[in-house]
């Protein structure tokens, strides 16, 4: 694995912690909500298009 992509990865579970903490306050700001998911949903396309060119790559 890339030193990029695991980068990736851990800012991804960064993300996804954050977003748990967030859902679970007791006032839920829904614009946090969708701006963490959208982060995070933006780095998983990132790794998933990483992933296909080393694919191709070998």
């Amino acid at each position: 694995m890339s030193n990029r992509v695991y980068r990736l990865l851990e800012r991804h579970q960064k993300l996804d912690e954050l977003l748990r903490r967030a859902q679970s306050r007791r006032f839920v700001d829904p614009h946090e909500i969708g701006r963490l998911k959208k982060l995070k949903l933006a780095i998983k396309d990132r790794i998933a298009r990483l992933s296909r060119v080393a694919i191709r790559a070998s």
